[in-house]
């Protein structure tokens, strides 16, 4: 069997012996699946903009001390293999497996820039845009980190990049808390020496990939027996399981009506973010029902509604939905890095004007999407992808974007509820930032911490330039379901809550049309 990369919490990598002399980790489909999906156009990385009170990285001359956070970050490395290593390509199948970087340099990882003092967040959007919107370099480790010194306010940021294939959103949190610590210590351990294992070759990858398939009939047979052991009731849960994979496939098959948001994207970005206080929404979920997600997805039905009519769509004959990753990770997996996630597709009441209404309506659908198991079964298609020859996952990868069942990704992610720091540093707040495929102009993240509930908004350049008004717009439905709980004469903490954007706070509430304050060029 071809070896597993150092487990991310604890092994390192000499640890792993399933080969004698290579170390490898082949990636699984869904892994596969995000290599695929990027093109010129659409770059396949997630990304967060952390901000960070200065502190006792505050440099002499008011900088930050960049050199500090590299010797920190080259400390921790032990603990994430994944980021010394790079892909390689299985012979003739040309399946993608992690190899180590035996040329890995540090240095063009962790990059330090400046916004011209002082930097106004605004222009930290801008940035980050422009950043988010760079493809990483296939040749190296996927990922990137950027410090941004100069941000107004004696603070600084960290711009974080990690493809898709390495990590979802579940392990890049916990991710986070390998780069951060719980308390303001800013003492540096000594890095270990890194010590790369052998790259395999082309025909030792071949052999191994042809063994796995062979044994593939095997492994299927030893699950079908766990299965049954494990299942109360086999014969009824493969009947549930055959059933939620029919009403999954059925529901990937409609494709999403074409709205001014679902159009061929282009290769530059904007980017904008909105805070929350979270106590408050805790408190006006207790009080209308439905789970947190089911608010935060009314929250977006009712921006999406507001948008939209700027736009003079007819809102009655739209079937808008959103994809909304559904993590599949157990506890025993806590810690490991690819994705391991399935997903739901929710239709938003988008014609519905009364936001309890569409709450209902919201929260009826996922209760009932819990009840069908459908993530259950997009996970078992997941899975069954594995079998399915490279060439074939190509094809359908290519295709996927022209018949998409859905017009926006939101994924909320738990994220931390105390303090995280870097070296002393005490972050403030993190947005998320979820990439775009071809014909989704716009894409929503949300992360929760230390009491915040943040929201990273990435838009097409060309087909959303009023992100803004998109942003004010989650403000005001955010502002009218905080007016329906008072209304029922239901407590809730007021709060300086929503701290919106400097973009939403000067837009026009009652109709936002203004533009992003990313204004400026692309090229810029």
């Amino acid at each position: 069997m071809f070896a597993d990369a150092a487990g991310f919490l604890g092994e390192s990598a000499g640890e792993v012996t399933d080969m004698a002399a290579y170390g490898y980790d082949r990636l699984t489909a869904l892994d596969h699946s995000f290599l695929l999906l990027e093109k010129d156009e659409a770059y396949m990385h997630v990304a967060s903009t952390m901000i960070f009170e200065a502190g006792g990285l505050r440099t002499a001359n008011g900088g930050v001390d960049a050199e500090g956070i590299k010797r920190f970050v080259a400390a921790q490395l032990h603990l994430i293999p994944r980021y010394r290593q790079r892909l390689a390509w299985v012979p003739i199948e040309n399946h993608p497996v992690w190899v180590d970087d035996d040329r890995f340099n540090l240095d063009y990882h962790v990059r330090h820039t400046s916004l011209p003092k002082p930097g106004s967040e605004e222009q930290l959007k801008r940035l980050s845009a422009r950043i988010m919107q760079q493809h990483l370099d296939r040749s190296r480790p996927l990922w990137e980190m950027w410090i941004v010194e100069g941000l107004e306010g004696d603070r600084f940021a960290m711009i974080s990049k990690v493809h898709h294939c390495m990590i979802d959103g579940v392990s890049g949190v916990d991710l986070l808390k390998i780069l951060m610590r719980l308390t303001p210590d800013t003492s540096i351990p000594e890095a270990p020496r890194y010590m790369p294992r052998p790259t395999p070759g082309g025909l030792e990858l071949l052999g191994q990939e042809i063994f796995r398939r062979a044994s593939l009939p095997f492994e299927t047979l030893r699950d079908i027996r766990r299965f049954a052991r494990e299942a109360d009731d086999a014969r009824r849960e493969v009947s549930v399981r055959f059933r939620a994979i029919a009403d999954t496939l059925g529901a990937s098959m409609r494709r999403a009506s074409t709205t001014p948001l679902n159009r061929p994207i282009g290769p530059h970005r904007r980017f904008d973010w909105l805070t929350m206080d979270l106590a408050e929404i805790k408190s006006m979920r207790r009080a209308l029902g439905g789970t947190l997600n089911d608010l935060v997805l009314t929250v977006v039905t009712g921006a999406v509604r507001r948008f939209l009519e700027l736009r003079q769509v007819n809102l009655d004959e739209i079937d808008f939905r959103v994809m909304t990753p559904v993590s599949v990770r157990s506890d025993s997996e806590r810690g490991t890095l690819g994705n391991r996630v399935s997903a739901w597709v929710v239709a938003l009441p988008v014609s519905e004007r009364d936001p309890r209404k569409q709450l209902e309506q919201i929260s009826a659908r996922t209760a009932e999407l819990k009840g069908s198991k459908r993530a259950v079964a997009a996970e078992i298609l997941t899975q069954a992808a594995e079998y399915t020859p490279s060439t074939l996952l190509s094809l359908g990868a290519r295709n996927i974007t022209r018949l998409l069942p859905f017009n926006m990704v939101v994924t909320n992610v738990p994220g931390p509820q105390i303090p995280m720091y870097c070296l002393g540093a005490r972050m403030q707040e993190a947005y998320p930032h979820v990439p775009l495929l071809d014909n989704l102009g716009l894409g929503i993240a949300l992360m929760s911490y230390d009491g915040r509930l943040c929201w990273g908004f990435n838009a097409d350049y060309d087909l959303v330039p009023d992100l803004s008004a998109f942003v004010t717009a989650i403000q005001e439905s955010f502002d009218e379901l905080r007016w329906l709980v008072r209304e029922n004469q239901v407590h809730v903490e007021p709060s300086p809550a929503a701290i919106p954007s400097e973009s939403a706070a000067e837009a026009t509430p009652a109709r936002p049309n203004g533009t992003n304050g990313s204004s400026q060029p692309p090229s810029a």
